[in-house]
């Protein structure tokens, strides 16, 4: 018994060892994970600041849409199939990509136009516009926040954590 009291404590060692040593097989690396939040949240950062638009959260915009607040919230998801299966309540779609900050290419969103994106924010510049994508990372979103920037709309926010965020806030998607 004493044997595999011995085996057993020098095997927890090891796996301890292990762990500390960056492996996961005692769960997941705390500072492996820090490192990938921290990464994320400075390019978030200089992409908000880059682009001259606030941020918004899932409780915020939640808030706002149960006060039936005035706005256009703009889902930038890449397929249609996505925003018809599940959107936050409200959004309207700009299917095709919005070409990153330097130059709208026709190309790039199948002859879409910056006219055709102002027409779908509307001609209020003062109102308050919310773009989304799918989660953090993506750029869609940023993209979307800074040609609303670029076209005068004055109170542009990016919801950067997306339809994920706002589905693991448990908050109601719609569907179409």
């Amino acid at each position: 018994m004493k044997i595999f009291k011995n085996l057993c404590s020098v095997a927890l060692l090891c796996l301890f060892a292990l762990n500390l040593a960056g492996c996961d097989l005692l769960g997941p690396d705390k500072f492996a994970q820090e490192l990938d939040k921290e990464t994320g949240a400075v390019k978030l950062t200089r992409e908000v600041l880059r682009g001259d638009y606030g941020l918004i959260s899932s409780a915020e915009l939640k808030a706002r849409i149960d006060a039936k607040e005035d706005l256009v919230i703009v889902d930038t998801m890449p397929y249609e199939a996505s925003y018809k299966k599940n959107h936050v309540p409200g959004a309207v779609q700009f299917l095709f990509p919005i070409p990153d900050m330097n130059v709208w290419d026709g190309n790039e969103t199948d002859g879409k136009s910056p006219e055709d994106y102002e027409a779908l924010l509307g001609p209020d510049k003062d109102k308050l516009i919310v773009i989304y994508c799918g989660f953090v990372k993506c750029t869609r979103s940023h993209n979307g926040a800074v040609w609303a920037r670029k076209l005068g709309y004055t109170n542009v926010v990016r919801y950067s954590g997306g339809i994920f965020a706002w589905k693991g806030a448990k908050f109601p998607v719609a569907s179409i």
